[in-house]
């Protein structure tokens, strides 16, 4: 969400404010952007399809983590980490290769301002041809799931849209409009027309299901929340749903939203409003819109790049507010849910549409603003919901053809134990749901995000000849295989023989050395050794612990301009994968 008069202000606060609400805090930019600021405590992890939740949980574990929650039907994980270890858990995990992604569970800040209220001309509606596509779709039967800060269900302009929603939060039925900002996304999106009443919506005629995502007054929005709640949105019957945060670039949410293109939903949401190209590539599950004004120019403030996929109007856009009122507001906020409300347009000229014939529909129908094809400002164009229409209603071809898949590895022959990574390619003509592996016919895991990689666990099965096979489904529900690939599985097998490592590794500190007087930026550096292998290294100050590894050195800059005067203790802790502990301390000064 963007609130363009605030972007460099909104939700700042001081660093002892933010760890009381339970929030952590990157430092802030050198161009002095916003600080930036996570969930403390709190991380989320997606495992790779197919490894057992007992060895999951035992990864987990091995960087003093634990499953707290799995969110809804997605496999992304929320884990519980020690405060102020978020950042080094999230280096550590996203290096196992039995881990599909970790990231901070970031929160999203809202940024965007009503201008004059009583400036109330609908400019962007003739602008987009809406009129025109009213008289061929209105949206009726769609279900808009308007993912943000609650709507105002009593606004006279939206009350006999509405349907029950969730507050995504807690999981109860409080959907009301914490800061306002939802009230006016859901009027852009979809406000009645032809009732006398107010503005109207793009697609006036559709349901508005509220979502709730935040339980802040500043509007700001968690990834695990923002998450959970498309996942219950694409549960409960949503077709399209708006998030209008620029959340392009989690991966938490890209499980989500792809989940929700294989119930047959689209997802819109906003590119960002910082005015810069965030260096996210095109993110195929979400459809990123920027903003422009009424000359078909990008708004200055309107983020771009490879990522958009459409550009809409976002420059005072008249729609409903809190209190039964209106507003004139700004922000790719507002681009996003008037791309929504033509996405409902199009579903509702043609209800055969997969997902992906949507997407395709909107960006082959959108207005060339910069004469190019794609332009990094624009996407595909300046979305034009009359043309939309239109080519949806002239859209009947069937995709008929399946996708193609391959194991690309382990490669036919190969000997392999314990927990096996497997890698599968598949494409399609217009794209890939889910791929699914088996071993010796039995399902190993599916995985609905390319690449397609899973992590099987060979001692469910006996050791020798195992053949791999995997099968690519796409949106139409077309299937394809891939050709088996036969490994030789030998995993050890002891008769009654255990061999016990109790040998504690050995952890050194090198630097600083014992007795040493700091200042500055101190280098910290530990090293570890183990007669089996290193599980992991963790370093802590004064108790406090800064960084942990599963390699078997960890390096770690000390800014000691920050400590107090006086005596400090460094610590090193080394685990083998016997759990066998080591540690060190060292006393420096400052």
């Amino acid at each position: 969400m963007f609130r363009v008069t605030s972007i460099l202000v909104m939700g700042l606060l001081s660093q002892s404010e933010g760890m009381a609400q339970g929030y952590g805090y990157y430092d802030l930019a050198i161009d002095g952007a916003v600080t930036k600021t996570w969930k403390a405590g709190q991380i989320l992890v997606q495992p790779k399809a197919g490894l057992p939740a007992a060895e999951f949980e035992k990864i987990v574990k091995g960087h003093q983590g634990k499953v707290a929650e799995k969110i809804g039907n997605l496999p992304v994980h929320i884990i519980s980490v020690p405060d102020h270890a978020e950042e080094a858990v999230v280096r550590a995990l996203s290096k196992n290769p039995h881990i599909e992604f970790a990231e901070l569970d970031m929160d999203h800040e809202m940024s965007t301002t009503p201008n004059d209220p009583l400036f109330g001309s609908a400019w962007h509606l003739p602008k987009i041809q809406v009129p025109t596509a009213w008289d061929v779709a209105n949206a009726a039967g769609i279900t808009i799931a308007i993912l943000d800060t609650g709507v105002e269900a009593s606004h006279p302009d939206l009350a006999n849209q509405m349907v029950p929603g969730v507050n995504a939060v807690d999981s109860g039925a409080d959907t009301s409009d914490i800061e306002s900002h939802g009230t006016q996304v859901a009027g852009s999106a979809a406000a009645a027309f032809n009732n006398g009443v107010g503005v109207a919506g793009i697609a006036g005629n559709a349901k508005i299901m509220p979502v709730r995502i935040t339980n802040r007054t500043d509007g700001v929005a968690s990834t695990s929340d923002i998450t959970r709640g498309l996942n219950w949105a694409a549960d409960n019957g949503a077709d399209v749903a708006n998030i209008s945060y620029a959340v392009s670039g989690s991966s938490s949410v890209t499980t989500a939203a792809q989940y929700m293109r294989g119930k047959g939903g689209v997802v819109v949401v906003a590119a960002g409003n910082s005015g810069i190209d965030p260096g996210y590539a095109d993110n195929q599950y979400m459809i990123t819109v920027s903003a422009t004004g009424g000359d078909d120019v990008k708004a200055g403030w309107s983020n771009y790049g490879a990522v958009v996929d459409v550009a809409a109007p976002g420059v005072s856009i008249q729609t409903t507010s809190v209190g039964g009122s209106y507003a004139a507001v700004s922000g790719t906020s507002f681009a996003s849910p008037v791309t929504a409300g033509v996405v409902a347009l199009i579903q509702s000229a043609n209800l055969k549409l997969t997902p992906d014939q949507v997407e395709k529909v909107l960006e082959s129908s959108a207005d060339k603003v910069s004469g190019v094809d794609f332009d990094p400002n624009y996407g595909y164009g300046r979305i034009n919901a009359a043309a939309a229409v239109q080519l949806a209603i002239n859209t009947t071809a069937v995709d008929s053809q399946a996708p193609t898949a391959s194991i690309t590895s382990p490669s036919g022959g190969s000997v392999v134990s314990g927990i096996a990574s497997v890698a599968v390619n598949a494409a399609d003509n217009v794209a890939v749901s889910q791929v699914s592996l088996f071993a010796n016919g039995k399902l190993v895991g599916t995985d609905t995000t390319a690449p397609y990689q899973f992590s099987w666990d060979t001692g469910a099965v006996a050791n020798g000849n195992v053949s791999l096979t995997a099968t690519a489904t796409d949106a139409a529900g077309n299937n394809g295989s891939a050709a088996s690939v036969t490994v030789s599985v030998q995993n050890l097998i002891q008769a009654n023989l255990k061999i016990a490592d109790l040998t504690p590794p050995a952890v050194t500190i090198s630097n600083p050395v014992n007795g040493a007087k700091v200042k500055g930026v101190v280098g910290v550096s530990v090293a570890a050794n183990d007669d089996v292998a290193i599980a992991k290294v963790q370093l802590s100050i004064d108790g406090k612990l800064m960084a942990v590894t599963t390699n078997k050195t960890l390096s770690y800059n000390w800014n000691t301009k920050k400590a107090a005067v006086g005596n400090h203790t460094i610590q090193a802790v080394a685990i083998d994968t016997a759990n066998n502990t080591a540690n060190i301390s060292i006393q420096v000064s400052k």
